[in-house]
């Protein structure tokens, strides 16, 4: 029996048929050279037989009316109400066909009744691929849970052929002394006196960084919360209904501006969006006059900590005010990040996920009394980062081609974008209500944005020379003066 923390409770409170709060991942694999033609079908039934399902896959939701929600483990579990077999019919099993079953797949709810998670083997895709898509109750496990359980269960190496089912392998949840000393610390009067302290302590704190940045004596600290432009396509009632779609750039190309501009990868990335967004409003009728504000997952964990069940805080940022330039975008939004990882260093992780409840609660009041299209919502989306492996993992000596997060939405915002970086490549992953228009258009925007902002930062750092010509050729259009870091 596990006791739930209370952003882990959060998550069932939240939870309801036209939004519910469960994670997931979309694996597109390529068969193994000389393969069978069935290799999927023959992996899906393979599934079937490891039976022997360890924590938390092996978990079910008990409520009661005088303590907090546990988990009790099952004695068994049906594998076949978990795992599923898919197969797209020829002539209708390219990426957006795909795409268009993992969003039917996405929405329903995942039944409580039995362990919250659900494996499914998509079958028939172009070209000897196929798809695993997997999804998990987000009060298992937050986003950089799920990935270590993930490359757990893979291999390194295509010559390794043993299957691995997530739930068949044990999974690691830290140091256990440390974790019951923990416990321990948490059931006394002194640790519950110790953890009341720090997070008093740090929500006065942060309220007071609030107040100051609301009087204008402070800016980018943090945002605000509800205060962001509720007149746009992005935020309002959450429906039933989904649609996701991706996109993807090279990290060869993200670590090449990085390097140049000193930036980090969640700067580069929301600079793109930043970017799509903007372009994606206009398209829509949208001139937002102020920052996009994001509300952007944080990760509260201590190096090495590998504890389950979730360990974030959801914070808001606004991103750059309104420019036509990617460049001074990307410099108002590190501006903007920088001061923010200060803010959090500088308060307790319990202070953090206090605010994340509080703010979480006035957001889900608000869609549970169905005000979400009269309120001013928590931010206009939410962005999040979770990092991936650097190398090409292997499914039985099917290599893992694409992966690609599929998330949830919170209360208010009808779209939600979640970054992973894997094997050279960053993807970002959209999902969103059917309400939401034009969604294929703002994934390739996000494209379009990343190549706008190369092309600005390349003018930006070329040598003096060339910068001088370029301005001459160009017939005055701007070009940057600034010294070339070698790179051609």
């Amino acid at each position: 029996m596990n006791k739930l923390s209370l952003l882990d409770v959060a998550f069932f409170i939240a939870e309801s048929e036209a939004s519910p709060k469960h994670v997931g991942g979309l694996m597109i694999c390529k068969r193994p050279a000389r393969s069978k033609t069935s290799f999927a079908v023959d992996l899906y039934r393979e599934f079937l037989t490891f039976t022997d399902v360890q924590p938390p896959f092996n978990r079910v939701i008990h409520f009661s009316l005088t303590a907090m929600p546990t988990w009790h483990a099952c004695e068994s579990v049906d594998l076949s109400q978990h795992v599923f077999y898919h197969k797209l019919p020829r002539g209708k099993n390219g990426r957006q066909q795909l795409y268009r079953l993992v969003a039917d797949l996405h929405q329903p709810m995942l039944d409580r009744s039995r362990p919250l998670w659900e494996m499914h083997v998509i079958d028939g895709l172009s070209e000897g691929r196929f798809a695993v898509y997997v999804k998990t109750h987000h009060a298992s496990a937050d986003g950089v849970t799920m990935m270590r359980w993930a490359a757990d269960s893979l291999s390194p190496t295509a010559d390794n052929l043993e299957l691995k089912p997530i739930w068949s392998i044990p999974h690691r949840s830290g140091d256990r002394k440390e974790e019951r000393f923990k416990q321990k610390m948490a059931e006394s009067l002194l640790g519950n006196l110790a953890g009341a302290g720090k997070r008093v302590l740090g929500v006065g704190r942060l309220a007071a960084m609030l107040l100051l940045e609301s009087i204008k004596l402070t800016k980018n600290a943090i945002s605000l919360p509800f205060v962001a432009d509720g007149n746009t396509p992005l935020t309002g009632q959450v429906t039933a209904g989904r649609q996701f779609a991706t996109a993807s750039v090279s990290m060869e190309r993200v670590n090449r501006i990085r390097s140049r501009t000193r930036s980090t990868l969640n700067h580069v990335a929301l600079t793109c969006l930043d970017g799509a967004l903007r372009r994606y409003l206009s398209d829509e009728g949208v001139d937002l006059k102020r920052p996009i504000t994001i509300q952007m997952p944080v990760n509260l964990r201590k190096e090495g900590e590998e504890s389950m069940g979730n360990k974030i805080g959801i914070i808001q940022v606004e991103l750059s005010p309104p420019t036509d330039d990617p460049y001074v975008r990307l410099r108002n939004i590190g501006f903007s990040l920088r001061n923010v990882r200060s803010m959090i260093d500088s308060v307790a992780p319990e202070a953090i996920e206090s605010y994340t409840l509080l703010t979480g609660i006035v957001g889900q009041l608000a869609e549970m009394l169905k005000l979400s299209n009269h309120l001013p919502p928590t931010g206009n989306t939410l962005v999040s980062n979770v990092p991936g492996p650097r190398e090409h993992l292997y499914i039985k000596g099917a290599r893992l081609e694409e992966l690609h997060p599929v998330s949830t939405l919170p209360a208010g915002n009808l779209l939600n974008i979640t970054l992973f970086s894997y094997a050279g490549q960053l993807y970002f992953g959209l999902i969103a209500t059917d309400e939401l228009p034009n969604l294929e258009r703002l994934s390739a925007y996000v494209a379009e944005a990343f190549s706008e902002l190369e092309q600005s930062v390349f003018d930006a750092h070329q040598p003096v020379g060339r910068v001088a010509a370029g301005f001459a050729s160009s017939g005055g259009r701007r070009k940057g003066s600034l010294a070339s870091d070698g790179h051609r």
